[in-house]
């Protein structure tokens, strides 16, 4: 009789010290656990080589990238509920090393090893990306990381974010469910323009502009005339031929370009837009200097940037191994404390901070139903374990925001003048964003 999944059950509960908070299929079909909870399907023994010889966040993830492990019924419980194991045990090497000090969690793990075969460790699926002992965030470096996030195919991006392309946080009305993907992000992009307060003939950057929307409806909209900076080709290529389809040639200017080789300054506003996650702690002083110089005197910059919450020993932050090694290799998140203080080190005036947490976790749960919805193609336009990443990023990262691990924040910063004359207005947030 099948019992595979019962035994790993009793051995997995043995290591962690807590019931299995799911259900759990094994390779022979068997089943155990909570009925009634999402399945966690193992489908083969490789998937427990994975965990084994990577345990915690990696070698979940190699597992999954894999197809070796898989959720049947809702991810986002499965994920709620597995990562408060993961959280409460200890992700890192101290937490594994105190909780194997006990007999009882080196036995299973020696019933594990039993149960997984050959001692061998798999390869990494060929998603992974190899892994670099520090994050040096030169330029070289930076195109590749960029490359590898953004040059997965303009088509599957297409069919994750929609027609409006933008990859970062939407802005929604409340309730949230009134409003399309497409209304939402037009409104952040309309917040951001007002926040800047952008007129006609300003000249405005855009740092990391993406597929272009920024620069279009600020152009469209507002009358500015805008150089959008990436490093992505295919994001470049594609930018460029929605510019021209609106007729905003002489107005918008998409660069294959590294920020800190911007040198046609000054600008009257800089747009920042889920970019700074990508500069690097030893690189983000610079990266605000170099954008303080671009700035004209009383220019404001508007930097919308993903944040963490601060640790009470930050020498022990280590960077999200999954990210690191799947989606943003080499990027790196800062408490918002850390960024203010950066920015105001480079010269800035700091006016405002609009932290929108609860947003960027609607848009993620947006962006997988889009990808569920058209799975087959997205597979067909990548890989199934590219298509497998992307749902488990997403996910994930949705989770993360509603339950506070981490946020998302809007700063405008002002480059004011010696006469201390900011321009902006006695009341802050005067930028109300009608809603269509």
């Amino acid at each position: 009789m099948p019992d595979a999944a019962l035994r790993l059950a009793r051995l997995l509960e043995q290591l962690m010290g807590n019931p299995l908070p799911v259900r759990l299929r094994a390779w022979d079909g068997s089943e155990s656990g909570p009925p009634g909870t999402p399945v966690l399907v193992v489908r083969n023994r490789r998937a427990l080589r994975r965990l084994l010889f990577k345990p915690g966040e990696l070698g979940l993830a190699r597992a999954w990238v894999s197809g070796d492990l898989t959720v049947e019924g809702d991810l986002y419980t499965a994920l709620d509920l597995l990562s408060g194991m993961i959280w409460e045990r200890g992700e890192d090497a101290r937490g594994l090393a105190a909780t194997l000090r006990a007999p009882e969690a080196r036995a299973a793990v020696r019933g594990l090893v039993k149960m997984a075969g050959l001692p061998l460790p798999p390869s990494p699926p060929a998603e992974e990306v190899r892994r670099r002992p520090s994050h040096l965030h030169t330029r070289r470096t930076d195109k590749r990381a960029i490359s590898h996030h953004y040059d997965v195919g303009n088509d599957f991006y297409e069919l994750v974010l929609g027609p409006s392309m933008v990859y970062s946080c939407a802005y929604w009305p409340a309730p949230e469910p009134e409003a399309t993907l497409e209304q939402a992000q037009r409104d952040k992009l309309e917040l951001i323009c007002r926040k800047l307060d952008l007129k006609p003939g300003q000249r405005l950057l855009d740092v990391g502009c993406g597929w272009g929307s920024m620069a279009i409806h600020a152009a469209r909209e507002h009358g500015v005339r805008v150089v959008g900076v990436t490093l992505s080709q295919e994001q470049a290529a594609y930018g460029r031929k929605r510019v021209a389809d609106e007729g905003l040639t002489d107005q918008v200017e998409i660069r294959v370009q590294d920020y800190r080789d911007v040198a046609d300054g000054p600008y009257d506003a800089i747009s920042s837009i889920g970019m700074a996650e990508h500069v690097g702690a030893a690189r983000y002083l610079e990266y605000a200097s170099d954008l303080y110089a671009l700035l004209k005197p009383g220019g404001r910059l508007l930097n919308h940037q993903i944040g963490r919450r601060p640790q009470r020993d930050e020498s022990a932050y280590r960077v999200d191994e999954f990210i690191d090694a799947y989606v943003f290799p080499d990027g790196e998140l800062a408490p918002i404390g850390t960024t203010v203080t950066q920015l105001e080190r480079a010269g800035f005036e700091v006016r405002d901070v609009e932290a929108i947490r609860e947003h960027y976790a609607h848009t993620l749960r947006r962006w997988v139903a889009n990808l569920e919805a058209n799975w087959d193609e997205a597979v067909r336009l990548t890989s199934p374990g590219r298509a497998r990443v992307w749902r488990l990023y997403m996910a994930a990262s949705a989770l993360s925001f509603e339950r506070n691990r981490i946020g998302v924040n809007q700063v405008l910063a002002v480059k004011t003048p010696e006469s201390g004359d900011s321009g902006m207005p006695l009341r802050a947030r005067t930028w109300g964003v009608p809603t269509a």
